[in-house]
């Protein structure tokens, strides 16, 4: 079993999708392994975003991160890196699938509801981040 690691950005919370998401997510046969409401800094946002620390929108996203709640979950499911990045969609919604979260649920590029881990080793990392394993069931 994969994990991988869903967290519903600020624009979705303020927008009143987690329940929606969340329902998407479940219906996808993920099992939520750990799932939680906070806001983080923008040091965290940061640390967490540091494999963009050299792309022109790194502090953007770091501000628009740690500019709301965001609900982190961790989800699990064979395949769950590839299955939650094609439940997700592309990352600009103009190009994701019909059905998807993003085509759904997000309003731009910059705002596109969701983030899903991009590896199975990032999945793991991406979740140890922010649950330790004794926040986790299963």
């Amino acid at each position: 079993m994969e994990r991988t690691l869903c967290i519903i950005k600020p624009d979705a919370v303020r927008r009143n999708n987690v329940g929606n998401i969340i329902s998407m997510i479940q219906s996808a046969g993920f099992t939520i392994l750990g799932l939680k409401q906070i806001t983080i800094s923008p040091k965290v946002a940061g640390e967490f975003y540091a494999v963009h620390r050299e792309r022109p929108f790194y502090a953007e996203l770091v501000n628009f991160m740690s500019g709301g709640s965001i609900v982190p979950i961790a989800l699990q499911k064979n395949n769950a890196v590839a299955d939650w990045r094609t439940l997700i969609g592309a990352t600009d919604p103009a190009e994701a699938e019909e059905g998807t979260i993003r085509k759904l649920y997000a309003a731009n590029k910059g705002e596109n509801a969701v983030h899903g881990s991009d590896s199975i080793e990032n999945g793991r990392i991406e979740v140890a981040f922010f649950f330790s394993e004794l926040e986790l069931i299963g």
